[in-house]
């Protein structure tokens, strides 16, 4: 069974219930249907001009194993790119048997944004306006992701006070990203007030973030080297203020939803994943970690400050859309005893490496009120100046909410990227959707989607 497009009206095309015995989904531009055709003998069919659709291949829906016998009422469901229970810009295929899931092809590239390509026409500063904007959920965790892989590459050794700030501000994003995913999980199984308990408690992340960077979505904070602005005492003041209340609405959603009959029901034994299975599909983060596989790259290759951080990596041995949840709301602890340890012990000192540096732009007080500091700017952007780069290549990677997100560089003896890739985790566990859907039905397909926590602008390449 395939998805095809007629380039005639279907008035025009004759007799097309012969074209194929089994049915068929045709679309004519936004219009999409489903055809139901009767068997007939192959031999007398008349042939048209047509043509696939340009978007991923459906082979998976074509080798789709099927006895014509017991297939009759086999049938195809467009899920997106506009349905309100995907979040975005998604799309899935779904080749159903009344309401069971026989098979399902994801589509991805909607956006067309071509962020990796833009890594090698923007400077290593500029592009952390682009990467932030790959995970709209946590932009700070992507930017602090770039950075670290940039600063590898130029072998620069962060202050302590910038390895503190930096880790704090991880961790808010990583509440920031399982706040939404667990609250607009439970609002597609029907769960609002959870949703609107944790939404709450990420306009208070925004405050803080507000706070230290001016932005409160797309901050663009980090830099080569350190920070846009230092932090001062209020900012240290609402973050213990997060401390202290965050854990009496986490008791509440927590009574709301771990032991709710409905929610369990809906999620326990869904989308299976194997730790093998985890193993062999490359997943990491939450998705792997539910499925047994104990792996954190903050505890097992520690950066930034992490080291200095008592944390426990929370797993599950369930695998599935409830033990996922689990492990999303445990982290939401951990995360939080992170931020209190850091907040307490921050070092004093520079916010960023030595201002004589010619790798670091100089604070912008400086660059507006002497001559000295303007200079610096002008010598660090300018093309024919800026810094000594490496001609190699480096991959690092940061422990992203989603899991592991790395960035791959080729130095090129300029102030950007010869060549940049990332490896997004939403992309990988995308792929993992078809094989986590078989056999389920048509009403777990939003159980599994909102465990996996695909963000679309990480399937753009």
């Amino acid at each position: 069974m395939c998805a095809w497009r007629f380039s005639q009206p279907l008035q025009e095309c004759g007799e097309w219930e012969k074209l194929f015995p089994r049915l068929l989904h045709c679309s004519f531009g936004r219009d999409a249907f489903i055809i139901p055709a009767r068997q007939i003998n192959a031999g007398t069919a008349k042939f048209h001009t047509f043509h696939r659709f340009h978007s991923m291949p459906l082979s998976a829906v074509d080798t789709l194993e099927t006895d014509s016998a017991e297939r009759e009422y086999v049938w195809t469901l467009n899920f997106g790119p506009q349905h309100p229970a995907t979040h975005t810009t998604l799309r899935l295929v779904l080749t159903l048997d009344g309401e069971r899931v026989l098979n399902a092809v994801p589509y991805i590239g909607y956006l067309h944004s071509g962020f990796e390509k833009l890594g090698e026409h923007l400077d290593f500063n500029q592009y952390v306006t682009i990467v932030d904007r790959m995970n709209y959920l946590s932009p700070l965790a992507n930017e602090i992701a770039w950075h670290h892989a940039v600063e590898k590459l130029l072998n620069i050794e962060l202050t302590p006070r910038c390895k503190y700030l930096r880790t704090i501000l991880a961790e808010l994003m990583r509440m920031h990203d399982h706040l939404l995913n667990l609250g607009t999980t439970a609002l597609d199984l029907g769960a609002f007030t959870a949703f609107l308990y944790f939404f709450q408690q990420r306009e208070y992340i925004y405050d803080i973030v507000e706070m230290a960077s001016g932005q409160r979505f797309h901050t663009s904070y980090t830099r080569v080297g350190g920070v846009l602005f230092d932090v001062d005492t209020d900012w240290v003041k609402s973050v213990r203020k997060f401390i202290k209340e965050f854990p009496k609405v986490y008791d509440e959603v927590d009574r709301l939803l771990t032991k709710n009959r409905i929610f369990v029901d809906r999620t326990k034994g869904i989308g299976y994943l194997s730790p093998e299975d985890a193993i062999n599909f490359s997943a990491t983060g939450p998705m792997a970690r539910a499925s047994g596989i104990e792996r954190d790259i903050r505890r097992d290759e520690p950066y930034l400050a992490y080291e200095d951080f008592e944390f426990d990596v929370v797993c599950s041995k369930g695998g599935d859309c409830y033990a996922r949840y689990l492990v999303r709301m445990r982290e939401l602890q951990e995360s939080l005893k992170i931020i209190g340890q850091a907040i307490e012990n921050i070092p004093s000192g520079p916010v960023n490496i030595a201002v004589d540096s010619d790798m670091v732009l100089p604070a912008k007080p400086s660059v507006y009120r002497s001559i000295e500091g303007l200079i610096q700017h002008f010598e660090v952007i300018m093309p024919n100046k800026g810094y000594d780069v490496p001609r190699e290549q480096v991959y690092a990677a940061t422990e992203s909410p989603n899991g592991e997100l790395g960035f791959f560089i080729v130095g090129n003896a300029e102030i950007r990227a010869y060549r940049a890739r990332t490896r997004p985790p939403s992309l990988i566990h995308f792929a993992m959707f078809p094989h986590m859907i078989k056999n389920h039905q048509l009403s777990d397909v939003v159980a599994v989607l909102g465990s996996l926590n695909i963000i679309a602008a990480e399937l753009d390449r």
